[in-house]
């Protein structure tokens, strides 16, 4: 009887800490929603999933000290929520690094005159639990000023004639990254 009992408390307080998992992670996309953007042209099939944080006034990218809310040279996970994630379905290079099919999460380290993008093995990772022993490749890429402030982080695809450009955008700051089939 007794092990019933034991066993019932079990089960339903592994329900209310999942519960209280699942509900937690469903509030905090209300304020950063999912959003998934993709190009799949000409032999080249790129999706990114991804959460939209929102600028709310804040400094987005800055020194440190400046209390930034993504401070330049330390590694962001790219959006809000789990980490992003990025699939390639075929063999790319991306800034001229070739980068093997798969899915990979994707970081990214600010800088004020340029980013690395981080193409990291592992996937699957909630907030900020990067691990670097996983890095497939730092890329550096350029970034460009937006003149109009995007409230709303954004990723999308920008066509070009041997494949796309990766913008990364929020606020007045641009990464571009350049995917090219292999």
């Amino acid at each position: 009887m007794k092990k019933k009992v034991l066993l019932l408390v079990t089960i339903a307080l592994a329900i209310l800490v999942a519960a209280a998992f699942f509900g937690y992670r469903g509030y905090t996309k209300s304020f950063s929603p999912e959003a998934v953007a993709e190009f799949d042209q000409n032999g080249l099939d790129v999706r990114v999933k991804y959460c939209r944080p929102a600028k709310k006034g804040r400094l987005i990218f800055g020194r440190e000290t400046d209390n930034a809310l993504v401070p330049y040279d330390k590694v962001w996970r790219t959006g809000a929520n789990e980490a992003t994630l990025i699939t390639f379905a075929n063999d790319v290079s991306v800034a001229e690094t070739p980068v093997p099919a798969g899915t990979y999460s994707l970081w990214s380290v600010p800088g004020p005159a340029k980013w690395q993008l981080v193409i990291n093995r592992e996937t699957g990772q909630w907030g900020t639990e990067y691990n670097d022993g996983m890095d497939f490749a730092r890329i550096e890429v350029p970034i460009r000023v937006n003149p109009q402030v995007t409230e709303d982080f954004k990723i999308f695809f920008h066509e070009k004639p041997y494949g796309t450009d990766l913008i990364l955008n929020w606020d007045q700051t641009e990464a571009v990254a350049p995917i090219r089939a292999k």
